[in-house]
């Protein structure tokens, strides 16, 4: 019998509840989930299950060389997934964070994942979205790519979603109008000087604020924006004496306690990241 999709409206404080505790059961055994964020709607998978980090790959038609980019529900959380965390990456998601700044890192290397070819790397970001956050709170750190098949435009609401993805969906959150198809902007931190890797949603003049000489890459044809869970590759790592000094980084919290939200793994995104 053919697996047959919920959909639930996040809008309706007599669903939301509802919705939330299918998604997260969903999620649980290895299904996906559509959800909004502050961007565009995203494709969620359980992060540290490789089996539906395939599964949402091949949903999207696309290969391990686009690994997806993993959402938190607290800047916090970054410390279990990610290590040699500067101290201006610090104080930038201490301000821009819940927000559209997506930051690729080199991932813990206690993490057992597998989010694709990410080279020991791992893009994290908070959304600003209230729906999102919750479930994130209750599921722990998601792998979350643009809700749209390769080549398409990333889904700005429920319905364009579930045309384009169909019962490869278990659930459906529905939140509304997304707020925009602006991507989020990627700030890679992992070679020797930050860089702006795609620029997004939050300015280059925001950054500078940051007295960070961040130099931006090409900026992708507005078509291409869609597509933004595209991660950029990170830099090569220079040698370890190259490698500016970071902040200690505390001990990466205990990874997963059924639904704890702090545990750790991988790889970058689109507007979803």
């Amino acid at each position: 019998m053919a697996p047959v999709s919920s959909r639930f409206s996040c809008i309706d404080d007599a669903t939301l509840d509802e919705g939330l505790a299918a998604a997260k059961s969903a999620l649980a055994a290895g299904e996906l989930v559509v959800l909004p964020t502050d961007t565009v709607y995203g494709l969620a998978a359980d992060a540290f299950e490789p089996a539906a980090v395939r599964r949402l790959l091949e949903a999207k038609g696309r290969d391990r060389d686009m690994p997806p980019p993993v959402l938190v529900a607290s800047p916090t959380t970054l410390d279990a997934l990610a290590t040699d965390i500067p101290s201006y990456l610090r104080d930038m998601i201490s301000e821009l964070w819940p927000g559209p700044l997506t930051v690729i890192c080199h991932q813990q290397p206690s993490l057992s994942w597998d989010l694709g070819d990410t080279r020991e790397t791992v893009a994290v970001r908070m959304p600003d979205n209230p729906y999102a956050l919750a479930l994130l709170k209750q599921t722990g750190p998601l792998a979350v790519s643009s809700a749209n098949t390769s080549g398409e435009p990333a889904a700005e609401d429920i319905e364009a979603a579930e045309l384009m993805l169909g019962d490869a969906v278990a659930v459906y959150l529905d939140g509304g109008p997304a707020a925009g198809a602006v991507p989020s902007t990627i700030v890679d931190v992992t070679g020797r000087t930050p860089r702006i890797a795609r620029e997004g949603a939050v300015p280059a003049s925001v950054l500078a604020e940051y007295h960070i000489a961040l130099a931006p890459k090409a900026v992708p044809e507005a078509d291409e924006l869609p597509e933004a869970d595209e991660l950029p590759e990170a830099e090569e790592v220079p040698e370890a004496e190259e490698v500016p000094q970071a902040e200690e980084v505390p001990e990466a919290e205990e990874v997963r306690e059924d639904d704890e939200v702090d545990a750790g793994p991988p790889a970058p995104e689109k507007g979803v990241g």
